[in-house]
């Protein structure tokens, strides 16, 4: 608006505003406003006033079809450095993770809280649930994190609805504050979060975290105790999975990004044990355990598959 008005302030009233402006080449219904111009001319020839007024018009909207390019031409620059902005952010933010730096991630990350860019949005998300992991977090630290978490991944799938991410996270940090709820929260959550789950597949059927997550929802429900079982029965009609379920996620979230994620290999040895089915289940235990540990809880999953596998060999 400003450099609209700061060119209309600059025009030449006298001689040279007289002699007309010319259309600009390629411009948008170009043909259509040149036949517009010439029927114009031929109306307010005999009559000077008019004929000034409608060289006036022109020229202004002329330098308004200018002024119109130019700010769309900064428009497309702003939104396309904003991009690279954003893009620079997250590598980052992904280095700083895979080198196991997750305060350093945290701190980062967390000077766009005020964002309004879903992909920012969903990793403060992320991030907010990482540092809530670490041991030394503090009780009451981890719960406000929970917290945090889900209102970042609230705003990040209010900006964009087809960031499967921003689903993703969403129905990951609803199950979390289910913990601080009480157990009919929790299992009335879990039983909400199946549907985001789903639309993250949906959106993005390569993210094998998605598809794991999913597995882990079967597993918890095929796992569930008999009286949260009676209390989801009392609440609504209570949903239900199997073990072969979860296994059958767990396989496919493998196929997808074979050794993703060290905690999908634990789970698989963990449902075959279940299962009994101990051959699969120490072939499973032993890559989750072998798994290279970039984050404290990889090395927590090294160190339950390695009990895993010392109880299930206890028992041959």
């Amino acid at each position: 608006m400003a450099l609209a008005l700061r060119l209309w302030r600059s025009l030449p009233l006298g001689r040279s505003a007289a002699l007309g402006p010319r259309l600009p080449t390629g411009a948008a219904g170009s043909c259509e406003q040149c036949v517009l111009w010439r029927l114009r001319g031929a109306e307010v020839m005999g009559n000077p006033g008019a004929f000034k007024r409608s060289l006036l018009f022109s020229a202004l909207s002329y330098l308004g079809f200018e002024t119109y390019q130019v700010i769309s031409q900064a428009a497309v620059v702003h939104a396309a450095a904003k991009v690279f902005r954003v893009e620079e952010i997250l590598e980052q933010a992904d280095y700083l993770y895979e080198s196991g730096e997750t305060e350093e991630l945290y701190q980062l990350l967390s000077q766009y809280k005020e964002s309004e860019d879903a992909e920012l949005l969903w990793c403060l998300a992320w991030a907010s649930r990482v540092i809530g992991r670490l041991s030394g977090t503090s009780e009451e630290e981890k719960k406000l994190l929970v917290y945090e978490a889900l209102e970042y991944a609230k705003r990040a799938l209010e900006k964009n609805e087809s960031s499967f991410a921003a689903h993703k996270w969403y129905a990951i940090c609803i199950s979390v504050v289910g913990d601080y709820e009480g157990i009919e929260a929790k299992i009335a959550n879990a039983y909400m979060i199946k549907e985001p789950f789903e639309k993250a597949v949906e959106l993005n059927p390569k993210d094998a975290t998605s598809i794991h997550l999913i597995g882990i929802w079967c597993y918890t429900f095929a796992e569930m105790p008999w009286y949260q079982r009676r209390i989801a029965k009392m609440l609504f009609a209570a949903p239900s999975s199997t073990y072969e379920e979860a296994l059958g996620y767990f396989h496919r979230a493998e196929q997808v990004d074979p050794n993703f994620y060290s905690k999908n290999l634990l789970l698989l040895g963990k449902t075959y044990l279940k299962l009994h089915n101990k051959k699969l289940a120490a072939l499973w235990l032993t890559k989750a355990k072998d798994y290279p540990a970039h984050t404290e809880e990889d090395k927590q999953i090294q160190t339950e598959a390695a009990q895993l596998l010392t109880g299930s060999s206890d028992k041959n």
